[in-house]
């Protein structure tokens, strides 16, 4: 699916240990002359019209947003064309906007608005080099650009079961039908999908073997849940209790048959495509494979820099952080072997371990909840500007877990209706550790993703819509070194290396993706590195290279994206000396909205400049 905002993700039941009172005044509120404000309105009645057209291409998305009511009411009962009619017009109509966008003259511009004027060249100049590919699911100003239309954690069968359940909301009759006229749809959109998939190996572009197998898996988990019913149907009838209305009847019907042969039909074409496979696991080894890399890592850390730069930059990294690490276990007696091994010690220590099955799972979100509630305090030394996020936590889907990465996570919709929600993977307990637990929930919720996408809120709406996968995750990884700052670890040695290994961890992903999709390493290699060096799960690590196989580049912004916040940290802290105040760079950060890195710079610039 071309998703070209924010995940906006969470888990149940997570209850504010202190109400955050929201002030969050409009960064586009102020302007200083009649001639600037002419020129604000002018250029955000372009930027609006962009919104506007953007949201007509993805319909789920203003459902996302809550904002699919009154003239834009008929969103509620569309789905996004994922055929390649329906990838065309995106490009066309991004191409038409980006020039109406291009003619304005940014100079009589406030900052506020000139950074949004700014932000929609970057994001849809760099869609359209994806779009001019010969292949890919490419997003508008988000972080899931991929070459497959359909594998593991990528295609319709994963996302329109989580959304139809998750956001789409159903409280009057009407919302009912928009939810089954969404299910006709559905069928047509795996078959859009199919088309692609087809295209693309006519072309040569062939998935590896070991993904496949994880795809097929879980298609046909998806097939055998959708010809019971299964989540499609169940939820639409939890949720019209008491409303009058054939919706089992009519629901069960579209989704055993149409759905159902729908999905048969791209299990037949995977299986197809499995018997030319092969375990190759990298974008250099496909056709115009270095080409989508190049450009897949310039979407996700919006930065020039080559595979090798970003290669050096892991081992740098890691360099630096690890010598933190072993200053830490040599405090705790623990001097033998390499920063993995010991990592690895630490792990299998059953102190830092959940207990298995359902007991386990129950420990997790318990532990989750306390550290959320302990890390809702501390907000006001962190930040002037406070928001009070409406969030959940939430298991993942059974079916989609074994291609899911740890946990993932965003803010809710504008009106509130749709809580933020921290996703959370717990096939097994053993995915998580109690000393690194902690730092997870901080990067995908508070501070991290779900604060951080409160922010855009008061935003014009073509804001709301873009965001940067290294801004994002840059800020997500900055989240948890402030939890860190904050005292997160303050008696906590063994919680500091978990936060630690996992910043390191973030630079073993610079290394690991540049190395599959650039210098032709193996899915072996990028597990084994983030073993031995890093000391990692390798549970976990088994499933993030093949997330790195599926969506090249996207796990070189985070690091690149936390360096870049550091940098402009330090910036500001030594031109401004004593005066330096953490809160105020904080909120400059999150009130200048997602940005490209160049753009965030400008920002801060601006900042020094006031």
């Amino acid at each position: 699916m071309s998703n070209f905002i924010d995940r906006r993700l969470a888990v149940t039941g997570i209850v504010a240990a202190a109400t955050v009172p929201l002030c969050l005044p409009s960064t586009h509120s102020v302007t200083s002359t009649p001639t600037e404000a002419a020129a604000d309105a002018a250029a955000l009645k372009v930027l609006d019209e962009a919104a506007s057209n953007l949201l007509q291409l993805f319909p789920e998305s203003a459902t996302s947003l809550g904002v699919d009511r009154g003239a834009d009411a008929q969103l509620r009962s569309r789905l996004v064309d994922r055929s390649a009619a329906g990838q065309s017009a995106i490009a066309v109509r991004l191409r038409r906007d980006l020039a109406k966008v291009d003619a304005i003259d940014s100079k009589p511009l406030s900052h506020a608005v000139k950074t949004s004027v700014e932000v929609v060249r970057s994001a849809y100049a760099t869609s359209l080099q994806g779009f001019a590919l010969p292949y890919g699911d490419i997003t508008v100003g988000g972080w899931r650009n991929t070459p497959y239309v359909v594998i593991q954690n990528v295609g319709a069968y994963l996302d329109v079961p989580r959304f139809l359940d998750s956001d789409h909301p159903i409280d009057t009759r009407s919302d009912a039908e928009a939810y089954l006229e969404r299910l006709r749809q559905y069928p047509r959109q795996l078959d859009g999908e199919l088309e692609r998939i087809r295209m693309a190996r006519q072309n040569g572009l062939v998935p590896p073997a070991f993904l496949l197998d994880k795809a097929l898996v879980q298609l046909k988990l998806s097939t055998k849940s959708a010809s019971e019913g299964g989540t499609l149907v169940d939820s639409l009838l939890r949720r019209t209790r008491g409303m009058r209305g054939n919706w089992e009847r009519d629901a069960r019907a579209i989704v055993s048959r149409d759905v159902v042969a729908a999905l048969d039909r791209q299990i037949n074409e995977m299986e197809t495509a499995r018997k030319s496979a092969t375990d190759e696991a990298g974008m250099c080894a496909r056709p115009h494979g270095e080409e989508f890399y190049r450009w897949a890592l310039k979407a996700s850390t919006t930065t020039a820099m080559t595979p090798d730069q970003v290669h050096a930059l892991g081992f740098e990294e890691l360099e630096r952080l690890h010598s933190q690490m072993d200053g830490i276990m040599r405090d705790l007696g623990l001097t033998a072997g390499s920063v993995g091994q010991r990592m690895q010690a630490i792990a299998e220590d059953p102190r830092y371990q959940f207990a298995e099955g359902d007991a386990g799972r129950a420990e997790i979100m318990a532990f989750i909840d306390a550290r959320l509630r302990w890390i809702r305090k501390q907000m006001p030394r962190a930040f002037h500007t406070l928001v009070d996020p409406n969030m959940e936590v939430k298991r993942l889907p059974p079916e989609e877990e074994p291609g899911a990465p740890t946990a993932y996570g965003g803010a809710g919709s504008i009106d509130g209706r749709i809580p933020g929600r921290f996703w959370i993977n717990l096939r097994t307990s053993g995915l998580h550790s109690r000393f690194a637990l902690a730092d997870l929930a901080f990067h995908e919720s508070i501070p991290g993703h779900i604060w951080q996408g409160e922010y855009t809120h008061e935003m014009p709406r073509i804001r709301q819509l873009l965001a940067f996968n290294a801004y994002s995750e840059g800020w997500a990884l900055y989240a948890q070194q402030l939890a860190d700052e904050l005292g997160a670890y303050e008696n906590d040695p063994v919680g500091k290396l978990g936060y630690l290994q996992a910043i390191s961890f973030r630079a073993c992903r610079l290394v690991v993706d540049t190395g599959i999709h650039a210098k032709r390493w193996t899915r072996e290699q990028g597990v084994r590195f983030f073993v031995e060096k890093n000391g990692s799960n390798p549970l976990e690590v088994a499933n993030e290279v093949d997330r790195y196989c599926s969506w090249p580049g996207q796990a070189c912004g985070y690091k690149v994206g936390h360096s870049e916040i550091n940098r402009q940290r330090e910036l500001v802290r030594s031109k401004l000396g004593g005066r330096f105040d953490v809160r105020d760079f904080n909120d400059t950060i999150l009130r200048g909205g997602n940005v490209p890195l160049d753009v965030l710079g400008s920002n801060v610039a601006e900042y020094l400049r006031r």
